[in-house]
């Protein structure tokens, strides 16, 4: 079941969360800039768009996979829309390489590419299905590899993040949303996308 509450607005607060590999428990300030515009995040759909879209998901998730194709659709026809889609590996250690990979292709400029390519995946992921799509797709993994652990800090830190600002929203699964100030914990059909959407723009522009 869908449901939604407002973020209060200019009200950061301190969360604590077990950081993906490191195990201690870290305080996560959550605002518009730590959620919107984390640096390390890939932004997708129009970096300077009005509104932001944030997909908090999973590779062996079915339900981000199924809806996936729709999201990407409704923000390349607006055209407005800078969407982020947040790495919350939580279905077990194959969601984890994953995303760890993925990041990796970010880092080499193949974010989309490795993305795209996960999402088609059909069946639950191994470390050697992540491999072989990703190789299908036309990227290296030796490239991917070498990405991974050389910024195996700016890519694990990103995880913490994502992790921390799902568990901050309360999120108990994917996949979960924010669009505008607003949380959608489940998932968005192609009507409720786009009424928040316009909702967030209103309230931006009241």
């Amino acid at each position: 079941m869908l449901t939604r509450r407002q973020i209060i607005a200019a009200a950061p607060a301190a969360f604590a969360f077990a950081a993906l590999g490191a195990g201690a428990a870290q305080a996560l300030e959550i605002s518009e800039k730590t959620v919107f515009f984390d640096p390390d995040a890939p932004v997708l759909g129009n970096p300077k768009g009005d509104v932001t879209v944030v997909e908090f998901f999973d590779y062996q998730c079915p339900y981000c996979k199924k809806n996936h194709p729709m999201i990407r659709d409704v923000v390349k026809a607006d055209g407005n829309i800078r969407f982020l889609m947040k790495d919350w590996p939580i279905l077990g250690d194959a969601s984890v390489y994953a995303a760890q990979a993925a990041l990796g292709a970010a880092q080499i400029g193949r974010y989309e590419t490795a993305m795209e390519a996960l999402m088609k995946f059909k069946g639950r992921l191994s470390p050697d299905s992540v491999k072989q799509t990703l190789v299908d797709a036309g990227l290296k993994m030796d490239d991917i590899t070498a990405a991974v652990n050389k910024y195996n800090q700016k890519i694990s830190g990103l995880l913490d993040r994502n992790y921390g600002q799902a568990t901050a929203f309360e999120f108990v699964g994917t996949p979960s949303f924010v669009v505008g100030r607003t949380t959608y914990a489940g998932v968005l059909d192609d009507k409720m996308l786009k009424v928040a959407i316009a909702e967030a723009r209103k309230k931006k522009a009241g």
